[in-house]
């Protein structure tokens, strides 16, 4: 079945060199003077609805402002108190939960999860037994996504766990990276049980709280409710639409925190600062080490100008812009995309919020920038570079709709009457998916809340349409 807006980074790799320099912005108004008409056309051509922009540099907050709207259709603004869904940037907080508990002797890195979970259990028995903290937390389990898992379903984050075991990886444990969020997950509900506190309750007392995060949310409960809240859009067939909020809270420590760019911009100075909170360690430096260490190469990337050598730490990705040591993390769900990310040596990071769902290239593209005038590097041409990224998606994706056509053998009808395929079929990990028949005469699959369409393709082969 088709879900597009899953948790995800938006960040991928193509080396690039620094052309010449230009002066560093002086202040505040000299960098919204240079940054501010740069912003206004990516929103403009990649039409974004509103977009949030943090930016810290030297331990101090340099520059904070929303440009666009929060809700289009009442012209409310964004502001950098405005609510969004930060998504798979949600994962930094689990693993600082973690370094907590690691830095208090009540967890190790390297001590295999069945050691605090005796009832742990994966699909592979070598992972089973072995599988330690730091795998969960950067993507080496051999486990592929299995979004759909979690994604629209009902299971509760205990039942989630426990169908972990029923889920098959598609390569050998630690032998790639491959993006994960039930792992993350995982590493939540770790936490809780080695905490005895549920893991919305420990990011607000341990993370939101001492870092004065005052407008932040664990999960979706008070969001909606909230005075300065973003709606979440889609660009489809030529229009900006409204789409319904995505809740995600039972795979919450994946990724579900929402949170403004005023207190993003707190977070990051937190993390750039190796785990002080105002000159009090909150963390140890000897956690930070470790998270924004390589852990794991990234792989099966491609396309951003800028950041290249991709690595995993911790929970984010480490790498390098220009020549610049990066930190860096996306996240992405229905209707908002995010990025995080600072130059550790250089002092600077930037928070980049927007509510519209992907493909959007916007966040990386605002941050790129905003790095290229605070390091005085000649601008890269961000807007060509993925205006020619877009077409050479265009090109592989018309291409691979052509070559499903083509294999479609014609004339072709099911064997069986359409009642025959009708009914309720069960995986022990996905739970209860049912076929029945459709208003339209044709047949419709339904998974919890997902319903989708099935068109007949060839013989007794049915596509899955759009939910």
């Amino acid at each position: 079945m088709r879900s597009y807006f899953r948790l995800f980074f938006p960040l991928v790799a193509v080396a690039a060199t620094s052309l010449g320099a230009q002066a560093k912005p002086a202040n505040a108004g000299d960098f919204a003077k240079a940054i501010d008409p740069v912003i206004t056309q990516m929103m403009t051509e990649w039409h974004v609805p509103g977009l949030a922009l943090g930016v810290v540099k030297d331990g101090q907050v340099l520059y904070l402002k929303g440009y666009g709207y929060r809700d289009v259709e009442k012209h409310l603004p964004v502001t950098p108190q405005t609510l969004m869904a930060i998504g798979s940037n949600s994962k930094s907080f689990t693993v600082t939960l973690m370094g907590m508990l690691v830095d208090q002797k009540k967890l190790s890195w390297d001590t295999p999860v069945k050691t605090y979970l005796p009832d742990f259990q994966l699909y592979d028995d070598y992972a089973t037994k072995n599988m330690t903290p730091r795998d969960l937390v950067s993507h080496r389990s051999g486990l592929p996504r299995h979004d759909e898992l979690w994604y629209g379903r009902k299971f509760t984050r205990q039942e989630l766990y426990e169908r972990l075991r029923y889920l098959e990886p598609s390569v050998s444990f630690r032998s790639k990276w491959q993006y994960q969020n039930l792992m993350f997950m995982t590493a939540g509900y770790l936490v809780e049980k080695l905490w005895n506190r549920s893991w919305d309750d420990l990011i607000k007392e341990q993370i939101f709280s001492p870092l004065g995060m005052s407008h932040s949310l664990p999960g979706y409960p008070g969001f909606v409710e909230s005075e300065d809240h973003a709606w979440p859009y889609q660009y489809r067939n030529g229009a900006t639409v409204k789409v319904p909020v995505r809740v995600i809270d039972h795979v919450g420590p994946a990724g579900s925190i929402y949170s403004s760019v005023e207190d993003m911009a707190k977070y990051i100075e937190f993390r750039m600062s190796h785990g002080a909170n105002a000159g009090t360690p909150h963390v140890s430096k000897a956690f930070e080490d470790q998270a924004q260490s390589p852990q794991m190469v990234v792989t099966g990337g491609g396309g951003w100008p800028g950041f290249d050598l991709l690595t995993y730490g911790l929970g984010l990705v480490v790498a390098s812009y220009r020549g610049h040591l990066a930190v860096v993390h996306g996240g992405g769900i229905d209707g908002f995309i995010s990025q995080m990310s600072w130059l550790p040596d250089d002092k600077v990071g930037v928070m980049v919020l927007t509510d519209l769902g992907g493909p959007n290239p916007v966040p990386t593209m605002v941050a790129e920038a905003v790095y290229d005038r605070l390091l005085g590097l000649t601008p890269l041409d961000l807007i060509g570079k993925q205006r020619a990224l877009d077409a050479e998606g265009k090109r592989v994706t018309d291409s691979v709709q052509k070559a499903f056509v083509a294999a479609k053998v014609p004339n072709t009808k099911p064997s069986h009457d359409l009642a025959a395929y009708t009914g309720t079929y069960e995986h022990p990990g996905y739970g209860r998916l049912v076929i029945r028949n459709s208003s339209s005469g044709g047949l419709e699959v339904q998974l919890d809340d997902l319903v989708a369409p099935l068109t007949h393709y060839h013989y007794d082969t049915f596509e899955i349409g759009d939910p």
